[in-house]
């Protein structure tokens, strides 16, 4: 079987190409943090270093435990002997595809490897669209319909994903969508896969991220991982929550068994971190609240300047995605530029200007609009100097290197409609 590389890692090598060559970059489509890790962190590191021998394949005891607080305390009581850790939530998702078998339902737009891990495991996947502004949660309606069509046509599907909050929307699903997709799975007999890794990234404090747990706690599974809220992606630690159920406890022995062959057991002196990690000290604590008012000031910024230059998006809610409409840029495009569709248009930017972002066919399974999934999160400095800055400021978007990405925003959309006429012009800009 063939697998190409991600599209995120191809863009991230296409960038690093440019910038050996001298070249001006934007960097926004790579979905890595962008921040440097706590010193509290490398600190805990450095005690577990000594660690040197294999341990559990779920987990240490230690890790498991405070990974069940760290639920417990979002209102999701777990059972430490029911979650799993992995060196990602990544390999920990494929795993558990594997355990689980079968076709799994996937939201359009959705996180890019979904898909390709559906077809890795040998199956395929049905993807159903989300409704606007309840990106992550496909549609439970049209859930219903794909499934009992897939199943009459003699395939077998065992699984639903949601994303909440979501990549590549941003959006955060209300409780109603939630509540909703839980009921169908529960009609239809599947679990539910919750990735729930920009859980703890939401702009404003009081919105609430409701988890499929609560109101399906028999069949839904919880990943999440340190990657995004403590910004370690590169430490690779991923836990998964199994539900307390028959299904849960077959699951368990399944993924135990997958793991065991694949990774055997994640990095000892990284789970002695992570269970320092998810215990939630206040140092910690501290800086996720610094990341997370951060990713919600560039994320608003990037939006305003978005949508004056004619893009639809609504603002989005967490993380530090944005997903762009530029369909009323259709017909300009089109007789300027020859570009019809989302991939042309990346090619296009990234080619001409150095903007890096990703099309919506990579997270619509092949539907070539003209959106874009955008990130944010390598635009807070070049140097920990600079990012410690843009974490301690009250608006990281005044500090001269964020500003200054924020105007080659507004200097590519600028020449990007150079052609068009004064009422095109204040058309494409409305």
């Amino acid at each position: 079987m063939s697998v190409p590389v991600p599209p995120t890692l191809a863009l991230n090598e296409a960038l690093a190409e440019k910038r050996r060559h001298g070249l001006p970059v934007l960097p926004l489509g790579f979905g890595e943090a962008g921040l440097p890790v706590h010193p509290a962190l490398r600190e805990a590191l450095a005690i577990g270093s000594s660690r040197n021998a294999y341990g559990p394949v779920a987990g240490t005891a230690e890790l498991r435990e405070a990974a069940a607080g760290y639920w417990a305390r979002r209102g999701l009581p777990s059972d430490p002997e029911l979650v799993v850790a992995g060196p990602g939530s990544k390999p920990l998702l494929y795993g558990l595809l594997l355990a689980l078998g079968g076709d799994i339902v996937a939201p359009s737009p959705g996180w890019v490897s979904y898909r390709a891990q559906s077809r890795l495991t040998g199956h395929r996947p049905i993807h159903v669209p989300t409704v606007p502004g309840q990106g992550g949660v496909p549609r439970p309606d049209l859930v219903a319909d794909a499934v009992l069509a897939a199943r009459a046509a003699g395939r077998t599907v065992r699984s639903v994903v949601v994303t909440t909050p979501d990549n590549p929307t941003g959006d955060v699903a209300s409780r109603s969508s939630v509540e909703q997709i839980a009921h169908v799975a529960r009609e239809l007999d599947l679990a539910i896969v919750s990735n729930e890794i920009y859980r703890d990234l939401v702009h404003d404090p009081t919105t609430f991220v409701h988890s499929p747990a609560e109101f399906a706690p028999e069949r839904t599974i919880v990943t999440t991982s340190l990657s995004k809220s403590l910004a370690l992606c590169g430490w690779r630690l991923g836990v998964m929550r199994l539900p307390d159920s028959p299904l849960g406890r077959s699951l368990l022995t399944d993924v135990l068994g997958v793991a065991s062959e694949m990774w055997s057991s994640p990095a000892a002196p990284v789970q002695y971190a992570a269970a320092y990690a998810f215990g939630e000290p206040e140092e910690l604590t501290e800086r996720i609240e610094r990341s997370r008012r951060l990713h919600g000031a560039v994320v608003r910024a990037l939006a305003d300047r978005l949508q004056r230059a004619g893009a639809a998006l609504p603002t989005p809610r967490a993380g530090f995605y944005l997903y762009p409409d530029f369909g009323g840029w259709s017909g300009y495009l089109e007789r300027e530029h020859g570009i019809t569709t989302g991939r042309q248009l990346a090619a296009h930017l990234l080619d001409v200007y150095g903007l890096g972002g990703l099309p919506a066919a990579d997270f619509e399974g092949g539907h070539d609009a003209l959106r874009l999934r955008l990130a944010t999160s390598l635009l807070y400095g070049d140097t920990d100097v600079q990012r410690y800055a843009a974490l301690a400021a009250d608006d990281p978007t005044r500090l001269p290197w964020i500003r200054a990405h924020l105007d080659r925003l507004d200097e590519i959309f600028t020449d990007l409609a150079r052609h068009a006429d004064p009422v095109e012009a204040r058309r494409l800009a409305c």
